[in-house]
């Protein structure tokens, strides 16, 4: 089933007069073969009978950019536990620029997609015949683009599924996985390994080594990626440098910048055939990660901060050691003299 949301932001008050705006879910459109329902979830205030549905066991729901209309569904209390991401699944394929949906349909079937009542306003009742129809086309070619994806890249599309996103990993690396985390990778490190969730660096190593080998989803491996950079852990590049055959653009073009960005020159041959890679963000990567190797000092680790008894904390800069505190004494006085200078 393939689902698509229409909805507009509605603006909020709350008790110490915040004006903040919200997503309100105006429409839904289901589209299964040969037929597509538009749902007017405006003046529906219940739309529990839906629920059977989406989280029936043999339910796929299909979305072109899923993270929206998921949360917006869940307002509404529909919540989808199966699903694929088909935007994500096309930018896997050929890149963050070829995968909306208008390119998509160009690509697979020739289509030109009329977007010009996407930023219409869908509060308006009653909704002319010609925003149903192009509210229900949405969907409609969503489950089309599906089964083309399905045909041509099936392992690819495979990997999208919604399920992989809970293969597990060591817990201090989850939130980072999920881009939950309220902390930034050194600070959480220091935290895990002063509570004994890291019992030292070799485990941290090896908790990122295990998660490279048994995640599958390209989102969760790429964030992974991204936190095995910010903490300068060199000693996986043997592990990376496969990553630069994977099936996936979103993958390849992650590899290259962790390497880059570690400073592993070894990988330079390995790089280079990426320069022809047919996804242009995967070559725009290798470009830069190779202008950057042939010129540039080994990365320097990132100085872990520490957390002092009064919850303040402190880094080394240089020779120096600073400490923050919210006084003029201290960083906006260190901020001021730096500016000095």
């Amino acid at each position: 089933m393939a689902i698509d949301a229409e909805f507009t932001q509605v603006r909020s008050r709350t008790q110490n007069e915040t004006v903040s705006t919200i997503p309100r879910l105006a429409l839904l459109q289901l589209a299964i073969e040969r037929h597509c329902f538009v749902v007017d979830t405006l003046r529906l205030n219940d739309l529990s009978p839906l629920i059977e549905v989406l989280e029936h066991p043999e339910t796929i729901v299909l979305l072109h950019g899923a993270g929206a209309d998921i949360r917006v569904m869940a307002e509404r209390g529909l919540n989808v536990p199966h699903y694929y991401d088909l935007e994500a699944t096309s930018r896997s394929i050929f890149g963050q620029h070829e995968s909306s949906l208008a390119a998509m349909l160009q690509r697979a079937f020739t289509i030109r997609l009329d977007k010009s009542l996407q930023r219409t306003d869908w509060t308006r009742r009653p909704l002319p015949p010609a925003m149903i129809a192009y509210a229900a086309r949405d969907a409609e070619v969503t489950l089309a683009l599906y089964q083309w994806l399905d045909q041509y890249y099936h392992h690819i599309l495979q990997l999208h599924d919604n399920t992989r996103l809970l293969e597990p990993v060591a817990a201090w690396i989850e939130p980072f996985l999920r881009g939950s985390s309220l902390y930034s990778p050194e600070i959480a490190v220091a935290e895990a390994l002063k509570t004994g969730i890291i019992a030292n660096k070799a485990q941290m190593i090896q908790d990122c080594r295990v998660a490279l080998h048994t995640l599958t989803h390209p989102i969760r491996r790429n964030r992974l990626l991204r936190l095995i950079t910010d903490l300068s852990l060199t000693q996986l590049a043997p592990d990376i440098i496969p990553m630069l055959q994977a099936p996936t653009s979103d993958e390849r073009a992650g590899s290259v910048r962790a390497l880059g960005r570690l400073a592993i020159k070894s990988a330079q041959e390995a790089i280079r055939p990426l320069l022809q890679d047919p996804v242009q963000d995967v070559r725009k990567a290798a470009l830069i990660a190779l202008h950057n190797l042939n010129d540039k000092e080994p990365r320097q680790q990132r100085t872990t901060p520490t957390k002092n008894a009064d919850g303040s904390r402190s880094w080394t800069i240089g020779s120096n050691e600073h400490q923050s505190t919210d006084d003029d004494n201290g960083w906006k006085a260190r901020l001021r003299a730096m500016m000095d200078k």
